[in-house]
């Protein structure tokens, strides 16, 4: 590719250097470059991309793009711009041929419930005979094809290079879970999306948002980057906001909930151990709907899922079918173990409010205690530390007994972290143990649980990893309790 038609759409100012010369690669990390290729210098949190420059070149670039004013000795091009994310994002979507353009385009955004809805989502284009691409939380799905992302929305350049490769292989539809961090930093910029959705916010990577005021910002971004929908959560404080902005939109805009009047209802609802059923009201009539998930936050998601569905125009019968064609999702209140004395329980509840809902959908199925194994992975700054509090409340609230333990603690102190959880346990009088090792903690829960206790694993789900300093060790907890278990007999 030429490199004006890479800058086509982006303003610059170019600092020296031709622009008919050849781009046949762009890279933002300077190990990536390669023969006349573009390499980007964005500034990281930790990583400054303007420092790498010279070793871009070396290793082949002939265009640099900055924002900052670096002097750049070598004979090559030099453009400057205001923000190179955003630059990045614009000539990642030029250098694959604008993919987002030539496909129907889902977003979903909110704190809770994003994988789930995906996965309902999945089932119901799949039971329809259309092929869903999926990026998120669980990895990226091209047909019959999955691998894992190293964030839950991916960097501009690398998003854009999943967008051609699902074009590619005839991918026309495709759901992706965009973070607040991706709506931030610009990630999904230039993507177009033809639908978003919001789940519900609830307090989380506040060390990057700092308030939940900054942190809802960053989620309504999504919302005036689509074209065709709008699907709200009308029972969430945040999505009400949302529902405000957007009347008088061109987007047309679609609600969902339990308790607020919305255009996708939710009645007659009946709550089992494994499972719920209930009855969805839409403009085109009312359907049964069952659920093979426990608890209000399933409905939420399966709602969310039925009124994008429907603007996607699926009968209610086959959005009614793709739901019950869940029959479970891989770390989400998924049963890992269970006998006539005891059930043990893997959720991916790593926030208070994500927290409270596993264990309130626990509670009244339980015959004997909860028990709850949980850490609090790290963040920086006082946040931190009002996360762990807010945890230890929730846990000493809504479980009989508690095993802090760790939850990739990364580079931080893990004492420090589990201290402070059981600072916040003493000072709401909860019943707790402290177990550093995870593998540990889980085998004690294990080992002190009596007939018709459940155990409640919380905070990893699906992830088979746990990060401790800087290294990455295998953790699969559904395999962990088998094991214990196995040992036990």
């Amino acid at each position: 590719m030429l490199l004006t038609a890479l800058l086509t759409d982006l303003e610059y100012t170019l600092v020296k250097g031709v622009l008919h010369r050849e781009a046949a690669a762009v890279a933002y990390d300077s190990r990536e470059c390669s023969a006349d290729s573009v390499f980007v210098a964005v500034s990281g949190f930790s990583v400054d991309g303007h420092l790498y420059i010279d070793k871009a070149i070396a290793l082949g670039a002939t265009t640099i793009i900055l924002e900052k004013e670096v002097p750049v000795a070598a004979d090559v091009t030099v453009l400057q711009v205001a923000d190179t994310r955003k630059a990045l994002a614009r000539i990642a979507a030029n250098f694959y041929g604008r993919p987002t353009e030539q496909m129907n385009l889902l977003g979903i955004t909110g704190t809770n419930g994003k994988t789930s809805t995906t996965y309902f989502l999945q089932s119901i284009f799949e039971q329809t005979g259309n092929s869903l691409g999926i990026i998120g939380t669980i990895g990226t799905v091209i047909g019959n094809k999955q691998f894992q992302n190293k964030n839950t929305t991916p960097e501009s350049l690398n998003l854009q290079q999943i967008f051609a490769e699902m074009t590619q292989s005839d991918v026309k539809h495709c759901v992706m879970e965009v973070s607040s961090h991706a709506l931030n930093l610009s990630r999904v910029a230039y993507s177009s999306f033809n639908t978003g959705i919001f789940t519900n916010l609830t307090p989380d990577h506040l060390e990057l948002h700092h308030t939940m005021e900054e942190y809802f910002e960053a989620k309504a971004l999504l919302f005036e980057m689509t074209t065709d929908y709008n699907i709200i959560n009308a029972d969430d404080p945040y999505g009400r906001i949302l529902i405000d902005r957007l009347h008088g939109k061109a987007t047309k805009l679609l609600t969902y909930g339990i308790e607020q009047e919305a255009d996708i209802q939710a009645t007659d609802i009946h709550y089992f151990a494994d499972h719920t059923i209930y009855t969805a009201t839409t403009p085109k009539g009312s359907i049964a709907i069952q659920v093979n998930l426990p608890g209000t936050i399933y409905v939420y998601n399966s709602l969310a899922a039925i009124a994008t569905a429907y603007a996607n125009q699926f009968s209610l019968q086959q959005i009614a079918g793709g739901i019950a064609a869940v029959k479970g999702i891989k770390g989400r209140l998924e049963v890992v173990y269970q006998d006539e004395d005891s059930k043990i329980i893997v959720d991916f509840a790593h926030t208070e409010d994500s927290l409270e809902k596993a264990l309130t959908t626990i509670r009244p199925f339980a015959p004997g205690r909860i028990i709850l194994v949980f850490g609090v992975y790290a963040s920086d700054g006082d946040s931190g530390t009002e996360k762990r509090l807010a945890m230890a409340q929730v846990a000493a609230s809504f479980a009989d007994f508690s095993v802090i333990t760790s939850d990739n603690p990364k580079m931080q102190d893990n004492n420090l972290i589990i201290s402070e959880i059981a600072q916040g346990m003493e000072a709401c009088n909860g019943a707790y143990e402290t177990v550093i090792d995870r593998r540990d903690a889980i085998a004690f829960a294990i080992n002190i649980s009596q007939k018709g206790d459940v155990i409640l694993i919380a905070g990893k789900g699906h992830e088979t990893t746990q990060i401790i300093g800087k290294t990455e060790i295998p953790f699969n907890e559904a395999e962990i309790v088998r094991e214990i278990k196995l040992k036990a007999r």
